[in-house]
């Protein structure tokens, strides 16, 4: 069931106009401390905003993660992170003396009200294959009077303005620069190409070792499977508060579990967080599993374990491509998406020609890439050329990229040696 929508978002905002007025005249009298940072992600300790923190904090950096609920507070408290509620009144008042303010999604991830005046970094969630932000027209649907353009024009100048704050946006290659660029209403200088900090952990360590500890983070998340089977995530994208028109009825259910069970593998279904379907097999399995935001938040570290990822329009695409993994694309609604929401350049240039439009298909691409090596070696080929036109970087040094571009920004310097490529 769907738990989000630009439309009710939008109307929240609308409503707490007063609210951004009023912390922007408090934040212009509250001075800024000289080093401190706070950061903030939507879901949870996790993300580019985790990679980052560990860098700054190795460094000396003075600094506070936001949390939004008990069990942030607890992820937090297990890191040794220090914390606080970002809706608290200490919450407002740490982003509003915060040097640096980093976040991954919006100023929501920290008080939103209090970011005016900082250093912005903004690390974003992924390579945007659909359109986000000023280059999609659901950025600005509203739940109030939603067809009168005056209140759409107002949405736009409102996230156009909030968005000129960022100082800095981090960019994988430039060819996602423009996008970026695009998307936010940047300019060049602020969207500086140093990869993604998000993304460095599938490129540290050995391609066995990221896969041994990718394996256990599922076990430990999803359940024990055995040792020899074979992990297949299935990421659906939002849709923007709409239901996910590829859930499977109770005959692809059945088709899907058979494939599973002939190649000895499982499924791991993880909905959006903003929109969940209901993907629950209508009989008993285990070769379905449940895989999350709410047991695993951040799926990144994990996508070295992954034999095959089945998905539509996820950012994910470009995530698993530096691995490499193969990938099932399913898209029932293709055209209609592209029609609403829309891409950058075509779907096709992504997902090729042959991606299923319904479980079916999708269920029997995906026996072939377990089954037959020439057509899983084919779509490995296809990830890593993927890989090389959206990826700058694959060393696992972006994250220290990013915290030197920061330090640039705001005239400081590293208390200590940083490693890695000056």
């Amino acid at each position: 069931m769907a738990s989000f929508s630009f439309g009710a978002g939008n109307a929240q905002k609308l409503a707490s106009i007063p609210l951004y007025a009023l912390g922007r005249l408090v934040t212009a009298l509250i001075p800024r401390s000289a080093d401190g940072w706070v950061f903030g992600c939507a879901v949870g300790i996790a993300d580019g905003a985790l990679a980052l923190w560990q860098v700054a904090a190795a460094d000396g950096v003075p600094a506070v993660w936001l949390v939004d609920s008990d069990r942030e507070s607890r992820e937090a408290a297990a890191q040794g992170i220090p914390h606080a509620r970002k809706r608290s009144l200490r919450g407002f008042w740490l982003t509003a003396r915060a040097r640096v303010v980093v976040v991954t999604h919006g100023f929501g991830d920290v008080n939103r009200y209090a970011v005016s005046g900082a250093f912005i970094v903004q690390l974003w969630h992924g390579i945007p294959l659909k359109r986000i932000g000023l280059d999609s027209p659901e950025t600005v649907r509203s739940g109030v009077l939603p067809g009168w353009a005056p209140v759409r024009a107002l949405l736009a100048f409102m996230y156009r303005s909030a968005t000129r704050r960022i100082r800095l946006l981090p960019a994988a290659s430039h060819a996602v620069r423009g996008r970026l660029e695009s998307a936010f209403s940047l300019p060049d200088a602020r969207v500086p190409v140093t990869g993604e900090p998000r993304v460095d952990v599938l490129s540290q360590g050995t391609p066995e070792e990221r896969r041994s500890l990718a394996r256990a983070a599922i076990g430990a998340a999803a359940g024990s499977f055995d040792a020899g089977d074979r992990l297949v995530l299935y990421a659906p994208t939002w849709r923007d508060g709409a239901p996910d028109p590829a859930v499977p009825s109770a005959a692809e259910w059945q088709a899907i579990v058979d494939v599973l069970t002939r190649r000895r593998a499982v499924l791991l279904v993880r909905s959006h967080p903003l929109g969940a379907g209901e993907y629950t097999p209508p009989f008993a399995t285990e070769r379905v599993r449940h895989l999350g935001s709410d047991v695993l938040p951040d799926v990144t570290p994990v996508l070295p374990a992954l034999d095959v990822l089945v998905t539509d329009y996820s950012s994910l695409v470009f995530d698993s491509a530096l691995v490499p993994v193969p990938i099932v694309f399913l898209a029932p609604d293709a055209d209609e998406y592209a029609r609403t929401r829309g891409f950058y350049g075509s779907y096709a240039d992504v997902a090729g020609a042959d991606w299923a439009t319904e479980w079916t298909g999708a269920a029997a691409q995906l026996d072939a890439v377990l089954s037959d090596d020439a057509e899983r070696a084919r779509r490995i080929a296809a990830a890593a050329r993927t890989s090389a036109r959206v990826h700058a970087f694959r060393d696992g040094q972006n994250t220290r990229r990013v915290y030197r571009a920061i330090l640039a920004g705001t005239g400081e310097r590293p208390t200590r040696p940083t490693e890695g490529p000056r």
